[in-house]
Formats: C-alpha cells, sequence, structure tokens
C-alpha cells in the first residue's frame, strides 16, 4: 500500500484514539507492515497501545525538533498486535510552540522525519489531535489521504466542515495530492433516528467515500484502553474488533480495485478472522450508498443544517450482543 494516512476531525470524542490503534492492529494482522504515529499531546494512542507515556526517552517531540531520529523513537508493540509505535506524551505542547517560533519549515518537519522510513512500512497512520494546530498540519503535511471519524450528530458535522476547509487550504498550499480517504461513521446506534438522518446525508454528499463499514457503539472498545491493548486483543469477538477487521478488509479491497490488483488478504494471527471476511458482517457494515453518488463529491463543503431523508433503522440487536 506504502500509504501515509492522517486521522483526523477537529471535534474531539469521535473515535480518533479509538480508530487509529484498532485500525493500526487489525491492519496488522493482515500482515501489513503498520508503523502508528501519535502526534497528540494527550498520548492517548501511546497509552492505548500498552506504553506508559511518563516513561519515554524519545518521542514524537524529539523528533519534530530534530534532536532524534524517527527509528530511534520507534517502539514495537507486544502483546500480539505486531505494528510500531511513535509515542507521544505532554512534551508535544512545547514542541509546538518551539516549532510555532522557527521562520520556515515548520509545517513539513514530520514529513521531513518520515521519508527516510517511509519505504519501511506498508501503511503509516498519524493520530492527530482534535484541533487545527502546527502538529495537525504537520500531520497533514505529511500524508497522502485524511481517514475522518464521523459520530452522526450536528456538532460533529460542523467539525466536518471545518476539517474539509482545512484540507483544501493544506492542498492549495503545500501538499496538493491530499486526498479524502474516506468517512468513517463511528458509535453509530441504528435506534437513533438523528444518528440515520446524518448517515444519508453523509452517503448524498460523499457517496462511496464514506466507508460501507460502520463501527457501533459498543463496551469492549471503551475498555480495552484501560488494558492497554486494541480491542482485537482484548476480546476479538466483540462487535467493536469484528468491525475494524471489516474496515481495514474494506481499505485493502479499495486500494486493491484502485491499483487494479487482485490479491487475497493474507490470513491474520490465530485466534482471529480473516479481515476480508468480516467486511461482510452485518454488525459491521452499512447499506450501500444509493444510485447516483460519486466520489468526486468528497471535498464539497456540507450544509450541517439540511438533513437527508431518513434511512430505515435496522433492527435493533439484543442487549446483550450489543454490549459485547
Amino acid at each position: 500500500m506504502k500509504r501515509v494516512i492522517a486521522i483526523a476531525m477537529q471535534k474531539g470524542g469521535v473515535g480518533k484514539t479509538t480508530t487509529a490503534v484498532n485500525l493500526a492492529a487489525s491492519l496488522a494482522a493482515t500482515k501489513r507492515r503498520v508503523l502508528l504515529i501519535d502526534i497528540d499531546p494527550q498520548g492517548n494512542t501511546t497509552m492505548g497501545s500498552g506504553v506508559d507515556k511518563s516513561q519515554l526517552k524519545s518521542s514524537t517531540c524529539e523528533v519534530l525538533l530534530g534532536e532524534c531520529q524517527l527509528a530511534d523513537a520507534f517502539v514495537p508493540i507486544e502483546h500480539g498486535a505486531g505494528y510500531t509505535l511513535l509515542p507521544a506524551n505532554q512534551d508535544l505542547t512545547a514542541a509546538e510552540v518551539r516549532l510555532l517560533t522557527l521562520p520556515i519549515g515548520r509545517e513539513t518537519k514530520l514529513r521531513q522525519a518520515l521519508a527516510p522510513k517511509r519505504n519501511d512500512f506498508d501503511l503509516v497512520l498519524i493520530d492527530c489531535p482534535p484541533a487545527l494546530n502546527m502538529l495537525t498540519v504537520n500531520a497533514l503535511v505529511a500524508a497522502d489521504s485524511v481517514l475522518i471519524p464521523m459520530q452522526c450528530e450536528y456538532y460533529a458535522l460542523e467539525g466536518l466542515s471545518a476539517l474539509l476547509s482545512t484540507v483544501e487550504q493544506i492542498r492549495a498550499a503545500v501538499n496538493p495530492q491530499l486526498a479524502i480517504e474516506g468517512v468513517l461513521r463511528t458509535m453509530f446506534d441504528p435506534r437513533n433516528n438523528l444518528a440515520n438522518e446524518v448517515s444519508a446525508q453523509l452517503i448524498a454528499h460523499f457517496g462511496d467515500k464514506v466507508f460501507r463499514t460502520v463501527i457501533p457503539r459498543n463496551i469492549r472498545l471503551a475498555e480495552a484502553p484501560s488494558f492497554g491493548k486494541p480491542a482485537l486483543f482484548h476480546d476479538k469477538e466483540s462487535r467493536g474488533a469484528l468491525a475494524y477487521l471489516a474496515l481495514a478488509g474494506e481499505m485493502i479491497r479499495r486500494e486493491e480495485e484502485s491499483s487494479g490488483l487482485v490479491r487475497s488478504v493474507a490470513p491474520l494471527t490465530s485466534g482471529t478472522a480473516a479481515a476480508g471476511d468480516t467486511a461482510t458482517a452485518t454488525a459491521a457494515t452499512s447499506p450501500s450508498a444509493p444510485a447516483g453518488a460519486t466520489a468526486d463529491t468528497a471535498a464539497r463543503p456540507m450544509e450541517a443544517t439540511a438533513m437527508a431523508t431518513p434511512v430505515g433503522a435496522a433492527p435493533a440487536p439484543q442487549a446483550e450482543e450489543r454490549s459485547r
């Protein structure tokens, strides 16, 4: 795949970190070489991967400031997840302040640091902070595309409009190749009429840029960070873990279709289901986009107040199964 994807949204609490950690683990389970970069001073991706952010010797901070090489800050993730982490902690706040004092090149620091090691990985995921600051700008400049986690509610629509405007500015100024990887609906509850209305509007505006995979509200996804591991290694049978495996499979198929390649997904580690097989799981997928919806609508700003006709809510699963 050889791509760099920034996971960004200018609103907190929409599932960016959950998506970064669990997607990295799911892609690594398909034998892809994955680098996960934490560029958020909160360090939640670092902690969610089982790394103590208070004990770091080198981190994203030192890499951005040129005080160490990228590879010197790598942390291999144990517990079977199989990806490599560039960790972060609160020192990144100070790094951002120092970057702002630089006269030139402050927005390209991550891209320059990543360049020597980029081809060592099939996929690089960057977990961005929930704000438009110099850290997010560095991530967008370094990225080939942006994956947008989207909770189906009004305030998230506002954040989405702001992010699309930012992406356009980055394209015009410094990274003309920056594309929209896709919009991912997270924490989705089909019993919620507003969620279905917003989902329908996303499909109407973005067409096939909206991932068919939907991430449900799931207690296992919420509690996995307290164990310092992705949901795939906390409870591999949970609906949340299966949903992220499905997302990994969908991304791989999209990449192969766009490049004209036909290649089977590599088998997963012992005890997990194939990502390509789980992509059709009803717990993790949504209805297909309506006819006529096209991908070229991805860059069109959204009207946050206009709601499309709601799609029919799927039957609610049993309480016990929904919580897993």
